[in-house]
């Protein structure tokens, strides 16, 4: 080995704290970064990848066939900025009963002779395209299981057709949820129904405003209001993306976090080692070693734990992506997602250069020391810094021992600052993490809607077949349920939900239409802008609705798959996550003239003021029990796997900058102890007792850790207050202040107190070696 190598052996051997220091936090930065990166590129890339395979449309158009023809939509292919256009394809909005199964989902049929080419080309993934009347091709993302030969009934239409199941197929842009040949519509469409759908490639389509004016300039020509609906790929591929894409702006959060920290612990470590080694720089200078080999022997001793901590980072990275990529797997099924190898790379590379960068800015200054000024140098610091807040600290009625840990800070400023920013971090991290698991809990509660005491659940929908007499297995009646609840003893208000399926023009699979009967406002819902329901005709959407629609507050809206099309009127935005956003909560009466399945009707009951919620639920489940319902306390599930990986991520990171935040303290407190020693020796040979000795140390990092403290907490919220809206933006939520503001002023002292916390922590292991350090044993230490 070189000589240059057992000076860096030695140096690393001989720090093994700062080592670790630069390890861990190394590591932290490595595993957030590798992680976020590998979202970045994971969350677009079965979506981008089956998009320019299939030739995916930018944009599907529905129209209504009883005021355009087939001839005038056929003319919008020429339309300027059109580079390639396919349709009209008549559709219908048909409720199959597959075999033996309950009530079926509305979905959206459309007529294609054959998968298609230039535009939309539909993927088989099982069987084959149909190639007569009587066969149909399902959606794999069809509210049906898709399963070869399983047959399709249509008791609604008068015609009565049965499909059978040749095919299961996936269109990019889920431009349909089943697709026959053009003659079988005749028999799926309904006397006064149907549409033509027509699909569009333009030659500029990367942006939402791109894709409006596409969307006129196909339109202009065509008789108004001929357009009943449209959904561009930007939205689809917002939707695809959702799950992968919630995670990135936390993870780019705890990344920044972790990079700033390892440069400041890193330009630290190396700028302590080489103030308290200038005595060994001399004496490497004077055996022969060059400046720059000086330098270069500090930057190996951070490149090598930098190097260990990267490469622990990267195994953890990929740990901690499992979890997440199994999620962003299930969008496309045949998708098989892992961490780009350049992604690693990327960040390998990134990382030690920008160690070895900033090690080489600190070491930068033993490479230019004189050997005679090197030699000359003892170890004890400047003996003039941080007098006046010596004295100052004497005259405060405190015990000696605390006034001397509180002053120390102002002798040795630059160290002070660096564990400070160390603390600092942690501050941040433990204040973001908490409001983070606020807010999520803010979310869920709006999901649950948990406001009720008591609720009694829907029965689980019917999606397949049941047996030879499903007519057999009890059912409760809404109505009769209803009348028990307000009959039982201490029922104070109460409402119904019932659930049923529907779609809109231009989109396609199945919305939930939740009709309320009785007052649902106080039952947890939290609207983001506009107001509640107030009369029938009247409706509330989450946001994700509104931008799948292209609706907003004031607009209309038509609910088709139902006996007869409903038009609501929408006029307030709501929190909902359930069902990606896909959902309309309107008035029971609304829905009266369509003739809703109510077979999926939740009850919501606040009991009277000194009602006991058990004894209440044990005798309405008396009531309740012959007609196959029964009541529990509390709202309904809030549970989810996204919100449980994401508290588990958050937690992992924050505890390992918190880690990383004590250590950095320790590191200093080290540092300066040893350099105190024959200090700390005096002290204890005028009477100092270990306990006092204790005392003086921590209370030296008192002051740093309450000040990091106190301004991590606002950096902390205003983190908070970024990344927390950017998440829900991720998935196509707007967020009330409800869920944003969740810090409250008698959680913001306990959180400022984390710095001192952190700063203690990091505090004891030095203060205990300072008080077994012997007397004699610390006056001969020069």
């Amino acid at each position: 080995m070189s000589a240059l190598g057992k000076v860096v052996r030695s140096g690393v051997n001989r720090r093994r704290v700062q080592t670790l220091v630069i390890g861990l936090a190394t590591m932290m930065a490595v595993a957030a970064s590798v992680l976020g990166g590998s979202l970045l590129v994971v969350s677009g890339a079965p979506f981008d990848d089956a998009f320019a395979k299939q030739h995916g449309a930018h944009l599907s158009v529905q129209f209504d066939a009883g005021k355009v023809s087939a001839g005038q939509l056929s003319k919008s292919k020429d339309t300027e900025g059109v580079s390639s256009a396919v349709g009209p394809f008549r559709t219908a909005t048909v409720t199959p009963r597959s075999d033996g199964a309950g009530p079926g989902w509305p979905m959206t049929v459309v007529g294609r002779g054959d998968p298609g080419r230039d535009v939309d080309e539909v993927a088989l993934l099982d069987g084959r395209w149909p190639t007569h009347s009587g066969e149909v091709v399902l959606s794999a993302n069809s509210s049906l299981f898709p399963t070869i030969g399983m047959k399709l009934a249509f008791p609604d239409l008068s015609s009565g057709p049965t499909l059978t199941v040749v095919g299961v197929a996936r269109s990019v842009t889920q431009t349909a949820d089943a697709w026959v040949v053009p003659s079988q519509m005749r028999a799926l469409t309904a006397p006064g129904s149907g549409g033509y759908q027509m699909l569009y490639r333009f030659t500029d389509a990367g942006t939402a405003a791109q894709i409006t004016a596409g969307g006129k300039a196909v339109t202009e020509s065509l008789p108004p209001g001929t357009a009943v609906g449209e959904q561009s790929w930007l939205t689809v591929k917002k939707t695809a993306e959702r799950d992968t894409a919630l995670y990135v702006p936390f993870l780019v959060a705890f990344g920044a976090l972790g990079l700033v920290m390892s440069v400041l612990i890193v330009g630290n470590v190396v700028a302590s080692a080489v103030g308290t080694g200038t005595r060994r720089i001399g004496i490497l200078k004077a055996v022969g070693f060059t400046p720059a080999q000086v330098v270069r022997a500090y930057v190996g001793q951070a490149l090598i734990p930098a190097a260990v901590g990267t490469a622990l980072g990267v195994l953890a990275g990929h740990l901690l992506a499992v979890p997440v990529l199994a999620e962003a797997e299930e969008v496309y099924g045949t998708s098989s997602l892992a961490i780009a190898p350049w992604v690693d790379l990327a960040v390998i590379a990134g990382v030690l250069c920008l160690v070895a960068a900033t090690a080489w800015a600190s070491a930068w200054r033993a490479g230019r020391l004189r050997t005679v000024d090197a030699l000359a140098v003892g170890r004890t610091a400047s003996a003039g810094r941080g007098r006046w807040a010596a004295r100052l600290a004497g005259r405060l009625p405190l015990p000696q021992p605390v006034a001397l840990g509180l002053a120390r800070p102002f002798a040795r400023p630059a160290r002070a600052l660096a564990m400070g920013t160390a603390i600092l971090f942690g501050a941040i991290a433990v204040t973001f993490t908490v409001g983070m698991g606020a807010s999520l809990g803010q979310v869920m509660k709006a999901k649950a809607h948990d406001a009720a005491d008591v609720v009694v659940p829907a029965p689980w929908p019917d999606f397949g077949p049941q047996g030879p007499d499903p007519e057999k297995r009890p059912k409760a009646d809404p109505a009769a349920v209803a009348a028990a609840i307000e009959a039982a003893a201490g029922t104070g208000k109460y409402y119904s939900a019932a659930t049923v399926r529907a779609t809109v023009s231009g989109l396609t699979g199945t919305i939930d239409v939740i009709a309320f009967t009785g007052d649902a406002s106080w039952g947890g819902y939290t609207m983001v802008s506009g107001r509640w329901v107030d009369k029938p005709g009247e409706a509330v959407v989450p946001t994700p609705f509104l931008a799948a629609t292209g609706a907003g507050i004031g607009d209309i809206v038509t609910l088709n798959g139902l006996a007869e099309p409903v038009t609501v009127r929408i006029v307030g935005e709501i929190l909902d996550p359930r069902n990606d956003g896909m959902q309309v909560f309107t008035d029971a009466s609304t829905l009266t003239a369509a003739h809703p399945d109510r077979t999926e009707t939740s009850h919501h009951i606040a009991v009277t003021s000194g009602t006991n919620v058990t004894g209440y639920v044990d005798a309405l489940n008396k009531d309740l029990a012959p007609l196959g319902a029964t009541a529990r306390a509390g709202g309904l599930d809030a549970g989810g796997d996204m919100v449980v990986t994401l508290n588990a991520l958050s937690v992992t990171l924050t505890l390992m900058l918190v880690a990383v935040a004590a250590l950095g303290v320790l590191n200093g407190v080290l540092l300066d102890t040893r350099e105190r020693v024959r200090e700390i020796g005096v002290h204890k040979a005028l009477g100092m007792t270990p306990r006092q000795t204790i005392a003086m140390v921590i209370t030296s990092v008192v002051v740093t850790g309450l000040a990091a403290g106190t301004l991590g907490v606002p950096l902390g919220v205003a983190l908070h207050g970024w990344v927390i809206p950017a998440m829900g933006d991720s998935v196509g939520l707007r967020l009330p202040g409800s869920v944003i503001a969740v810090y409250h002023g008698a959680e913001l002292l306990p959180l400022a107190l984390g710095g001192l916390l952190i700063a203690t922590l990091g505090a004891l292991l030095p203060a205990g070696w300072a008080a077994r350090a012997r007397t004699a044993t610390a006056l001969r230490t020069e």
